[in-house]
Parts: structure tokens; sequence; C-alpha cells
């Protein structure tokens, strides 16, 4: 599985405190081992975004992420529940 970042994530990753990153780091490792491993929650959205999917970093962290081919996905953004879906 390979991973391409889009900008808006670059920068939300940007704003995070070092504790946060490091979780995404160890979020990711095991996201490319086992998308969709339970600890991930790894689920379809609805609404505005409508065929993306969203994975648990830890406590109310998000990435929101979408397939762009068979073996490559596109990490959107990186932020709090609330954030995403307000």
């Amino acid at each position: 599985m390979n991973i391409v970042l889009h900008k808006d994530f670059i920068k939300a990753y940007k704003k995070l405190r070092s504790a946060q990153r490091e979780k995404f780091k160890e979020r990711r490792n095991l996201f490319l081992e086992n998308p969709f491993h339970p600890i991930l929650h790894n689920h379809s959205l609805q609404g505005r975004f409508y065929g993306y999917r969203s994975i648990n970093v830890a406590g109310d962290l998000r990435v929101i992420y979408k397939m762009i081919s068979e073996d490559t996905c596109l990490f959107v953004t990186i932020d709090t529940h609330s954030n995403l879906y307000q």
C-alpha cells in the first residue's frame, strides 16, 4: 500500500503536538500492515465526506483518506473529530 499526502494533510500535520505526530506514525504503520485493524476503526463516511474513509489515530484525532487506486490512498487531512465533522 502506498500513501500520498494531500497538501491539507501536511499543513494540519505540522500543527500537531509531537506526541500526536508519534501516535500518527504508529497508526500509519499499523494501517500499512492492515488497513482494517480493529484499533483503527476504519469506516466509510457520509455527507460532506461521502466516498472517503476515516481511521482513528488517538483519542479524538482522526485521519480522513480516500482510495485513489487499488494500492494507493490519499491522506486528505488529520484533525479532531469535532473539527472535521462540524
